[in-house]
């Protein structure tokens, strides 16, 4: 594979826009409606950094993607072209679930693609679809948080303090959302009132990113820009412990930016995160014990089975590191694309999506493409959903596509 890349235009449009989203960002006053706008310049600094980098295949690679088996389609929709936000589909007791930016919401039967029903609000959304314990929940741009029930019907409505990017969760009654001013809220699941706030650290130049958090055990785990990640209390908010993921390195802020901007995967015994331009580390569930840690960078995510953790890594490729030893087991670097999503696991499959709108089945245990399927042509910007013998993606042209991993 070559890669080529115009290291000084990068720079320079990575400095003009770190420089717009800076001088906006003390604009204190603005309408939180309308830092759409600056947020929308900000997008990921990866990206910017590789804003013109070039990737030439060998013809046998691309013969190889070709030449791939393709997913069966079960069905498709159309919902509305997101131009900001990332939305998440969400699977639940055989319905598949959808938000867009227009405020819609959307029920279909996962078998058949036949649409349940559809809720068209006045609000703008920005994050979903978080699901579980009878609740279908969605954010928005101004910081609210709206829960329903399965049948379409709104059980509450809150607000937090500013714009909500990734999916609310819920576990025992509690709904946790993240904000982009670095806050967690608990939230009581029946009324949506304020259970407790933890405020997180929010440097002056981070990367923009749908991290959310990962509920599991009666806790909160969640990442944070600088490198840190924090366990704390599900009912109370109370710290349990803190740790370093990755540590900034370098002389300029850019260089020093080491950002978690996914959430970390858990089992019985530890918790995984990665960290941009930084590393990917397994610590202890109890205590934050380090386990191991390897060099990284990952602004998508990871993803653990019983035997690896896979990271989605910069510039188009997918890792499996050993779960208890940290020793790389494998690297698929030939997936065509230089931006993939979070590695979702469905069965003996890897499942990553691309911003070329394809979706790529590769094996456990060696990272081998088994198949792959095009969408729509635009990005897919989140990870994957799954269900029984399938899984979900929504573009940001707005298709939902549903694939069987039956074939």
């Amino acid at each position: 594979m070559i890669v080529r890349l115009n290291s000084a235009k990068s720079w320079q449009l990575s400095v003009f826009s770190i420089g717009v989203i800076l001088l906006l960002a003390g604009c204190g006053s603005m309408n939180p409606f309308d830092m759409r706008i600056v947020e929308s310049m900000s997008t990921q600094i990866s990206d910017l950094l590789v804003k013109d980098e070039v990737i030439v295949y060998e013809k046998e690679e691309l013969d190889a993607l070709k030449a791939a088996d393709r997913i069966p389609l079960k069905w498709k929709h159309k919902v509305s072209e997101n131009q900001i936000a990332s939305f998440y589909t969400a699977y639940d007791s055989g319905a598949l679930y959808t938000a867009d930016e227009e405020g819609k919401l959307t029920k279909y039967d996962v078998a058949t693609g036949k649409e349940l029903w559809q809720i068209k609000t006045k609000n703008n959304f920005s994050a979903g679809v978080g699901i579980g314990e009878g609740l279908i929940l969605v954010g928005t741009f101004k910081g609210e948080v709206l829960a329903y029930n399965e049948s379409g019907h709104m059980l509450w409505q809150v607000s937090v303090t500013s714009e909500i990017l990734s999916p609310p969760q819920i576990q025992n009654n509690i709904v946790v959302v993240r904000t982009l001013d670095g806050r967690i809220f608990g939230l009581d699941a029946i009324d949506g009132k304020r259970k407790w706030v933890y405020q997180g650290a929010t440097p002056s130049l981070t990367v923009r990113s749908t991290a959310g958090v990962t509920v599991a055990h009666g806790a909160v785990f969640a990442g944070f820009p600088g490198g840190k990640m924090v366990a704390m209390s599900l009912f109370t908010g109370n710290i349990g412990w803190e740790v370093a993921v990755s540590h900034p390195r370098g002389v300029t802020e850019l260089e020093r930016m080491t950002d978690i901007t996914s959430a970390p995967v858990i089992n019985n015994r530890f918790v995984c995160a990665v960290a941009y331009q930084g590393r990917v580390a397994c610590f202890a569930l109890n205590d934050g014990t380090q386990i191991w840690a390897r060099e990284s960078s990952s602004s998508a995510g990871l993803a653990m089975d019983n035997d690896y953790v896979y990271v989605t890594e910069e510039k188009g490729v997918v890792a499996a590191y050993d779960l208890l030893s940290g020793a790389s087991m494998w690297k698929q670097s030939r997936l065509g694309s230089k931006k993939l999503t979070r590695p979702v696991i469905d069965g003996q499959y890897i499942v990553v999506a691309d911003d070329q709108g394809h979706v790529n089945l590769l094996r456990n245990y060696d990272g081998a493409l088994i198949a792959r399927s095009a969408t729509d042509g635009s990005a897919i910007q989140t990870a994957p959903s799954v269900f029984r013998d399938g899984l979900a993606v929504q573009t940001a042209s707005g298709g939902v596509y549903a694939f069987s991993t039956q074939f």
